[in-house]
């Protein structure tokens, strides 16, 4: 008998489920608190958060 070693992902990624929970008004504000971005020009933080899995 062989096994299923094939990884199935379904759905949506965890992480990308808890970072919905957080809205832009949240991270944009961290951000310019600690200045994150502040050397950054084209890939901002919220750019990060934000991607499609």
């Amino acid at each position: 008998m062989d096994k299923d070693t094939e990884i199935k992902f379904v759905g949506q990624p965890i992480f990308g489920q808890i970072l919905k929970l957080i809205d832009k008004a949240t991270i944009i504000s961290l951000v310019k608190e600690k200045m994150s971005d502040h050397y950054y020009k084209t890939f901002k933080s919220w750019d990060q958060c934000s991607l499609e899995y």
